[in-house]
């Protein structure tokens, strides 16, 4: 997503590159103007000298074109037209100084009026009787007072927003379905080969350029990426994710990773960027969107469990505070520390106690937040799952039903 303020503190970086490309046409289709065929050296008709100089001495275009028909193309206009560019809309307060029209817009919210606070793009992957629905990354949509649509061939619609995950980075839009010509069918991220041909369609840094294709390589499947959720500038989650060398950029978000049968592998999502990185993004499989936007079209957001505790690393307590308020034996280097447990929780009534060290959860060693939040997302509300920890020095086990919460973790 493009943001003026580089939203989630992502560093990107475009670069522009001139480059000749030569090339030798062997045994390629080629069609003249007048619909001749022709295979092997270019067609010269007979009132034109070699080297593209007419009778007159002048330059000219050489009357052929070259059929560059391949998988890239076709998949691109199997599924091109179902990529759209999304706007964020904001309330942007009219004493600010920022925006176009210094706050004499047409359409105001309260006493300040929406303005663009960021663009992305998104999927049409459904259509249903009036309501078309479209993915794009939650990053894309939020904060959002309104969000905008915009199709390829200039038309703009007002989108809803139907649901979003946070920790998957995923939201479902629904716009009018007279609108959608084209709906993108989802292919299995499962079957994926690393150097397969992958293609990037998006809206790279805004509007303008809307639709642009870009194309590389699977470079890697199942990578697991940190990601920062809160924007405190510490790993609260891992996503894993699709590698390509497909060019992916601030605007890209949200838009389709294509194979070369026109399917949807893929949503893409970030990048690394740095001086000494290039060619480094990642695509949320297609397999684990699927499963998501079902859950936001029917409720408008991922109902799962939680444990109900605050937790911090292991790793965050001072050896000292380890050994005079933890207690722990010396072999227990890493776990999760039960900062403060919330009343009525899973934990409580499974009488976990603030300092207890969690070691294992559901018969999975767990050494860190992150490891353990998977874990909790993988049970279901009403399971009942066994937790190891330690308090002080004693391993304990318990017996945790597991409950939908609003807060905590």
């Amino acid at each position: 997503m493009e943001n003026k303020n580089e939203a989630r503190g992502q560093k990107w970086k475009t670069a522009a590159v001139s480059t000749a490309l030569l090339f030798v046409l062997s045994g390629c289709n080629m069609v003249s103007q007048n619909g001749e065929q022709a295979t092997g050296d270019a067609v010269v008709s007979e009132n034109q000298t070699s080297g593209n100089i007419d009778e007159k001495g002048n330059v000219t275009v050489s009357k052929v074109r070259v059929d560059v028909s391949s998988g890239i193309t076709d998949a691109v206009d199997t599924v091109g037209d179902a990529v759209v560019s999304v706007i964020n809309m904001q309330v942007i307060d009219p004493s600010s100084q920022w925006g176009l029209f210094g706050g004499s817009g047409e359409t105001t919210q309260s006493e300040g009026q929406l303005e663009t606070a960021g663009t992305g793009s998104g999927v049409i992957y459904k259509k249903k009787g009036d309501t078309a629905y479209l993915v794009t990354n939650n990053h894309v949509v939020k904060g959002s007072d309104a969000v905008e649509v915009l199709f390829k061939d200039g038309t703009k619609v007002e989108a809803k927003v139907v649901g979003t995950d946070l920790w998957t980075d995923l939201a479902v839009l629904s716009i009018p379905s007279e609108h959608a010509t084209t709906i993108a069918e989802f292919g299995d991220s499962d079957a994926l080969t690393v150097g397969e041909p992958a293609i990037a369609i998006g809206s790279p840094l805004g509007t303008n350029f809307a639709s642009s294709v870009t194309s590389g390589i699977i470079s890697a499947i199942g990578r697991t990426v940190p990601v920062d959720t809160n924007e405190d500038n510490t790993p609260d989650w891992e996503m894993t994710a699709i590698q390509t060398d497909a060019a992916i950029n601030p605007g890209n978000s949200g838009g389709a990773l294509v194979n070369v049968a026109g399917q949807v592998v893929g949503i893409n999502s970030m990048k690394i960027s740095s001086s000494t990185v290039e060619g480094i993004g990642f695509a949320i499989p297609s397999n684990d969107v699927v499963g998501i936007v079902n859950k936001l079209e029917e409720d408008g957001e991922v109902i799962r469990p939680v444990l109900g505790a605050s937790l911090v690393d292991l790793s965050m307590i001072s050896q000292q505070q380890q050994e005079s308020v933890l207690k722990l034996p010396e072999d227990v280097q890493n776990g999760v520390v039960v900062a403060q447990v919330e009343q009525n929780s899973a934990a409580e009534e499974a009488g976990m106690q603030q300092y207890d060290v969690i070691v294992n959860f559901n018969g999975k060693e767990v050494s860190n937040t992150i490891e353990l939040r998977k874990e909790i997302y993988s049970t279901q509300v009403g399971d009942e799952v066994k937790v190891e920890f330690y308090r002080q020095n004693e391993k304990q086990t318990v017996t945790v039903q597991m409950k939908e919460e609003k807060n905590g973790l």
